[in-house]
């Protein structure tokens, strides 16, 4: 008997990346489904793919790969040339090795990322033949041309690539974690049952920040109608913008402070979620919760939600620029509050059926 095959995922981050790649390893996991499969992340973000390091492969706490490899690239950028980066390095190759990859898939397209994808020793090392940083093709032994628009199917392009045939993108499990669902039963056992809908103010840069106080606006007018209306804030520290969502909003929102997993937890019980272009845009629509998203500088046609309801919004004269300009883009701030408030409304309507 053949040994199965042993595949692993290089997507270190960030948190909508990774839940971008989720979908074509779903649909590995259905196509090859004996295969072992480890995944290469940030310790941040690997929440995503198990509750807790003593998680079981198949288990509702690991439900989509069987081994999940921490990548301290964060720490290693602080200490580029320290001895304990040097050791971190060498630990995870070590770890790699060891599982004796066949194929090595780098979805994520960095020099850093194809290193560590060559570094674990498969013989075969596969990415995209367009990566962000042309030195990382250098490192594969195949490339893969990509003919889809959305991030999502690019990735389950490289996925059929690897496999020599064709695979549908897969909506893909996220762990449960018995904690988080505790913690969300109590911070809502208390409140009213009408629909509960959560804002998540923030994004990777200022120009995809939709302004806080049109936020409010929204929350106050949800509110009247009937809706719970939580903000997600972060769970270390001040959380200014969540804050001036919550001030002055007349008791119409709360701001809650959600670690990944507990974010994880809320979104599986609610109704709508409206963000910008952001990782709980992406957690909310990989557990196909309906969102609103409100798109500025990216481009929805490449980053939009993937697998939920949505209702996307974006003025005409929004121009895509990945530049991190701290201030909102010209067209993110041609979206009103009423168009936001009309696309809550209409997926509140459509889950009512």
């Amino acid at each position: 008997m053949s040994e199965p095959m042993r595949i692993l995922i290089v997507r270190v981050g960030a948190m909508g990346d990774v839940l971008h790649a989720m979908p074509a390893v779903a649909a590995l996991r259905k196509a090859v489904p004996d295969a072992e499969i480890g995944w290469a992340i940030e310790p941040k973000w690997s929440p995503l793919l198990r509750a807790g390091e003593d998680a079981l492969p198949s288990s509702p706490a690991m439900p989509l790969v069987d081994r999940v490899h921490l990548v301290a690239t964060k720490e290693w950028s602080k200490k580029p040339f320290s001895l304990a980066t040097l050791r971190s390095v060498l630990a995870l190759r070590r770890e790699l090795r060891a599982r004796h990859y066949d194929i090595a898939i780098d979805l994520q397209g960095s020099i850093r990322s194809s290193v560590i994808a060559r570094m674990s020793g498969a013989r075969r090392v596969v990415g995209s033949a367009t990566t962000r940083e042309s030195q990382a093709r250098w490192l594969y032994s195949q490339s893969v041309g990509l003919q889809r628009a959305h991030v999502v199917e690019q990735a389950a392009e490289i996925v059929s690539a690897v496999l020599e045939s064709p695979v549908k993108s897969a909506i893909a499990p996220l762990p449960i974690d018995p904690a988080a669902e505790q913690w969300c039963h109590d911070l809502l056992r208390d409140r009213p049952h009408g629909p509960l809908v959560v804002l998540a103010p923030t994004a990777g840069w200022g120009a995809k920040e939709w302004p806080a106080e049109r936020y409010r606006a929204v929350a106050q007018a949800l509110a009247a109608r009937g809706c719970t209306v939580l903000v997600n804030a972060s769970p270390v520290g001040i959380d200014a913008v969540a804050d001036l969502v919550v001030a002055g909003s007349n008791g119409a929102a709360s701001a809650v402070a959600c670690t990944l997993p507990q974010l994880t937890s809320l979104l599986r019980h609610t109704s709508v979620l409206i963000a910008g272009d952001s990782g709980p845009l992406h957690l909310a629509a990989a557990l196909r919760v309906p969102v609103v998203s409100i798109f500025g500088p990216t481009d929805p046609v490449r980053t939009g939600p993937w697998g939920s309801p949505s209702r996307v919004l974006r003025h005409a004269t929004s121009i895509t620029d990945h530049r991190r300009h701290r201030e909102p883009e010209a067209g993110l701030l041609q979206i009103g509050v009423e168009q936001v408030v009309s696309a809550a409304e209409s997926l509140l309507l459509l889950a009512r059926g």
